[in-house]
């Protein structure tokens, strides 16, 4: 199970006693931010893509939408996103639960600048009714992330006055 997985990565960290469990589902982000009880720009997305063979996650805010001109000119492929069965085979966890925390070898995290506007935000921990606060400096470090990039639009203000 894949909230497993990450909670035994997290106990390698001392914070699994962090992860926090809904009886409701969080498998959206308007579902995650009802259960955690935040706006849903702070929930911490984990979106999965094919790029070239290889599988790559972009954690990005809850507003944020990627944007694919900046995706392209970034990864300088078109943005596939990974189908429900391939996210499980590729990345580990299921649609709904995908997280940037016990992912499988060769899986590439990226964080989107739209995340930078909060102290903290929620990813998922692997299940689709799980979440846990974590500053960004702790998004970073325990996600093992390669680099921060700006594939998102939607999320800044003069994006949201069109």
């Amino acid at each position: 199970m894949p909230i497993e997985a990450v909670r035994s990565y997290f106990e390698t960290l001392g914070i699994a006693g962090r992860i926090l469990e809904f009886e409701e589902s969080s498998a959206t982000v308007e579902l995650a931010a009802h259960a955690v009880g935040c706006e849903p720009a702070r929930i911490a997305k984990t979106l999965s893509f094919c790029v070239g063979e290889n599988a790559v996650l972009i954690v990005a805010a809850g507003d944020a939408k990627v944007d694919n001109t900046r995706f392209k000119a970034q990864f300088h492929t078109k943005a596939k996103m990974l189908t429900p069965d391939e996210a499980v085979s590729r990345i580990g966890h299921a649609v709904g639960g995908v997280c940037p925390f016990a992912v499988k070898e060769g899986v590439q995290v990226y964080l989107d600048r739209s995340l930078q506007r909060f102290e903290t935000v929620y990813p998922a921990c692997g299940s689709a009714n799980s979440a846990i606060e974590l500053t960004l400096q702790e998004l970073e470090r325990f996600s093992r992330f390669t680099a921060w990039v700006d594939v998102c639009k939607a999320w800044r203000p003069e994006e949201q006055a069109r």
